[in-house]
């Protein structure tokens, strides 16, 4: 059964940190570039950020390049999202998603439309100014 389970979310100041999990299991994982994502009440479907999990390679949306920064531990199966200088236009639901056969930089690229092999459930994030 493919898996896909984020945590690590809650409420924050702006400035501050949190991290998030994504623990995705239930499939050939090297196939599968996972991302993030986010959608703030009343607006669109935002891709956050991706990894491809084949070579390691990532991508940022532009509103969070510099301030968050995703990994994975394979050994774990956990895809991470350290989310630094918090603001509260971050203030959304976040939840993990997967794709395979295509690159981080594609998928995050057509995230707003992309439909997602495998996609989890959210965590909130809530900051507060």
């Amino acid at each position: 059964e493919v898996q896909l389970q984020a945590s690590g979310g809650g409420l924050v100041q702006a400035g501050g940190s949190l991290r998030l999990s994504c623990a995705a299991s239930g499939f050939s994982r090297e196939d599968y570039t996972i991302c993030w994502l986010r959608q703030a009440p009343g607006k669109e479907r935002e891709g956050v950020s991706c990894i491809d999990l084949s070579d390691g390679s990532t991508v940022y949306a532009a509103s969070v390049r510099g301030r968050f920064t995703i990994s994975n531990n394979n050994a774990k199966n956990m895809v991470y999202l350290q989310m630094d200088s918090l603001k509260s236009e971050d203030t959304a639901a976040y939840r993990c998603a997967a794709v395979s056969g295509l690159p981080a930089r594609v998928a995050l690229g057509s995230s707003r439309r992309l439909v997602f092999d495998h996609l989890g459930q959210g965590t909130l994030v809530t900051v507060s100014s």
